[in-house]
């Protein structure tokens, strides 16, 4: 590492790009988020595992299924969701929620993409980072009349994915 760096300083931290978002996203990742509502002052966290897989007959469509426990407030509930991830020829996707519904475009070309989706009252902003082949992290921020949330999420590739 050069003079000067450390792990934690921000040249280290230079976002990888990626020319095909759906295909670095393809398989299987481990998934540390942790989630904050700041207007309860309540913190809780979800592990799990997250799947980008091509159904049969999805015409290129990747699923993107993730599942895990949740653990907030003192107690811990399963959690899941279902997301789809439309590829497009030049390397960009359209995310999607399971029935269709349009959620955000991903571009991950040069490495980071900023997202914003307005869901009635509320705004979700979402900044994605690609640290390495094997890493991302994901950062939504919720705000609105009843919503003030913070989840950070890191993905890593897992080795049977």
């Amino acid at each position: 590492m050069p003079h000067g760096r450390t792990p934690d300083s921000p040249a280290h931290h230079r976002p990888h790009p990626v020319a095909d978002a759906a295909a670095y996203l393809a398989g299987g990742w481990s998934v540390e988020r942790g989630v904050r509502d700041l207007a309860l002052g309540v913190e809780g966290r979800f592990v799990g595992t997250a799947d980008f897989r091509e159904g049969e007959g999805s015409g290129g469509v990747l699923s993107h299924e993730e599942e895990g426990r949740l653990d907030w407030d003192g107690r811990t509930f399963p959690s899941s969701r279902t997301l789809r991830l439309c590829p497009r020829g030049d390397g960009t996707a359209e995310v999607e929620f399971a029935d269709g519904r349009p959620f955000h475009d991903l571009d991950l070309r040069e490495g980071s993409w900023h997202a914003v989706h307005p869901c009635a009252a509320d705004r979700y902003e979402g900044t994605f980072t690609v640290r390495s082949a094997d890493e991302w992290h994901l950062e939504w921020r919720v705000t609105g009349p009843a919503k003030d949330q913070s989840l950070r999420s890191v993905y890593r590739r897992r080795a049977d994915g």
